[in-house]
């Protein structure tokens, strides 16, 4: 009795875990049917006078007769087909063989019956195509996919002969499936040959190999782990694999386009690869530098205070660029396409750019998907940037600053002293030599707006008064022109005063105050002085060394 009671209850247990013919249609062949067949087989076009589009159709066959016979698998051949029995009519049509559990499922539709809801023909050939209304099928089945599985552990087979590596153990498991033997030892030429070629991109140095060939008779392991190593240490490795990164990145040192014009610095980011080779940097850390290098909380610094991972984003301007568009958006939109292409294809072995104007016709990538992308890359904006480290440039500052404070109280003092003599001997002077200078200072004379005019009305016996006065008469002038301006313009953003709202603002030089009086100081020739300059936002007034991006939000003209 008790035998009877579990007999019983699997009996129920079975009977319950068996799939809802209907579901297990709409879960499993509706998609595929979507996905694969029925943009041959729809209303408007039917390749061998089959329909896959609706029951009524698939029933009735093509050309070669019956398609799907329900409850008969050897009989149907639609699955014949697709497990590529019939040598002339292996589908999906030149597409890959479709993944051995979709196979399953169709064999299993066919004998639980084929089930098919789809009573009615698809009013048009798209309603049953690659549609946004179907996008959700499409994409359940396409997450099937072997290559978007997440990583499992599986059990390293045990192989006859025990290679050393897990990966030859695989191998060696379908080499006997299919009855073949691996190939015999390599000479150690042939050895050394390939490890060079592959690791460095040239052939051995002829010591070297008879050094490694003395080396591989006495003990092959230790010989070849040796050479490996000497070829990862080596120079050549970082330039040879940092080739094969930089065809990934689309590498160029031009924009294309009409002018071809020179990508400023671009051998920056390829000198920063081979360094990243060299160095062995992680592939995880390689890839977040090349997505945000630039904004890292911890970016990876050189000994010498270069910031390596700011380095990284400079692939993203490797694209073509008019320099004359007559669309600029249609312009930024190509950028955005080629920038999401690189990446999507070299991290990711998926063409999302193929979704920009519709849903991917094979990958599990929607339109919607491609824009939601696009506006994380539309987002950023490109420009040059310094890559040392803001330690490295600002190291010098105080002592600049104390510098430019002494020569300031200097300046002070020897041009108070010049201006008392200014008006006594200067025309003097240069009334002999030149009289374009009697006529200019005619013209001051008359004119207020003249640079001349204010200078030529100080005396020097009375220097601070008129100084004074001038200064009054500026500033009335500035409120003058500053209330025109108010009533005639709209002020967006006001320099002077360091404001930048709405701009994306960086770098070493656009972090002081701006402040009145600010000059820098020549590093070479005989002129002590390059600038001397009004409030702004500047980030040469410090040094030249110093520098700043600034880039404006969207408007319009």
């Amino acid at each position: 009795m008790i035998a009877g009671v579990f007999t019983s209850l699997a009996r129920h247990s079975v009977l319950a875990a068996a799939p809802d013919p209907i579901e297990f249609f709409e879960k499993k062949i509706r998609p595929v049917l979507i996905a694969e067949c029925v943009d041959c087989h729809n209303a408007e076009k039917q390749k061998g006078g089959l329909r896959l589009d609706h029951r009524e159709a698939w029933l009735k066959g093509g050309d070669s007769g019956a398609s799907i016979v329900p409850g008969d698998i050897k009989g149907s051949l639609l699955l014949r087909s697709i497990r590529h029995e019939e040598e002339d009519l292996k589908m999906p049509s030149k597409a890959p063989k479709l993944d051995a559990a979709v196979i399953a499922d169709f064999e299993a539709w066919v004998k639980m019956g084929a089930p098919d809801p789809r009573d009615e023909p698809s009013k048009t050939a798209q309603s049953e195509g690659n549609s946004g209304a179907k996008w959700e099928q499409l994409l359940a089945m396409r997450r099937t996919w072997w290559s978007l599985q997440p990583l499992r552990s599986v059990e390293v087979p045990n192989v006859a002969g025990d290679p050393v590596h897990p990966v030859d153990r695989f191998l060696r498991v379908k080499q006997v499936e299919k009855g073949l033997a691996p190939a015999g030892p390599a000479a150690a030429s042939a050895v050394l040959r390939r490890l060079s070629y592959v690791l460095t991109g040239l052939p051995p140095a002829p010591e070297q190999a008879l050094r490694f060939e003395a080396e591989y008779a006495a003990d092959s392991v230790r010989a070849v782990e040796t050479a490996v190593d000497g070829f990862l240490a080596s120079a050549r490795f970082g330039e040879h694999w940092a080739r094969h990164w930089m065809d990934l990145m689309r590498y160029t040192e031009t924009h294309g386009s009409e002018t071809d014009a020179v990508l400023p610095m671009a051998w920056q980011y390829r000198d920063y690869l081979v360094r990243a080779f060299n160095q062995n940097v992680p592939l995880d850390a390689l890839i977040c530098e090349h997505l945000a290098g630039d904004i890292l909380p911890k970016p990876r610094l050189s000994a010498d205070g270069l910031n390596e991972s700011s380095v990284g984003p400079a692939h993203f301007r490797m694209v073509e660029h008019g320099e004359n568009a007559v669309d600029t958006r249609e312009d930024q939109v190509r950028v955005l396409e080629n920038q999401i292409d690189v990446v999507s294809k070299a991290f990711q072995g998926m063409t999302v750019a193929c979704a920009r104007c519709h849903d991917h016709k094979f990958d599990a990538i929607s339109q919607r998907d491609y824009y939601a992308l696009q506006g994380v890359f539309a987002s950023a904006h490109l420009g040059q940037r310094v890559v040392d480290t803001q330690e490295h440039l600002n190291q010098f500052n105080g002592a600049l600053e104390q510098a430019q404070e002494a020569l300031r109280q200097g300046f002070v003092k020897e041009w108070l002293k010049a201006a008392g003599r200014l008006r006594a001997e200067f025309p003097e002077k240069l009334d002999t030599q030149a009289k374009s200078w009697k006529q200019a200072f005619g013209e001051a004379q008359k004119d207020a707006a003249h640079p001349l005019h204010a200078w030529l009305k100080i005396k020097a016996e009375n220097l601070p008064k008129q100084w004074e006065a001038l200064r009054k008469k500026s500033e009335a002038d500035q409120a003058a022109i500053k209330e025109f301006n108010v009533t005639h313009f709209k002020k967006v953003w006001d320099f002077r005063q360091g404001q930048a709202e709405g701009w994306l603002r960086s770098g070493a030089g656009l972090e002081q105050k701006p402040e009145l009086g600010r000059f820098r100081v020549s590093q070479s020739g005989d002129r002590l002085l390059v600038g001397l300059y009004p409030p702004a936002l500047l980030s040469h007034w410090f040094s030249s060394r110093q520098h700043g991006i600034m880039i404006s939000p969207a408007f319009t003209i």
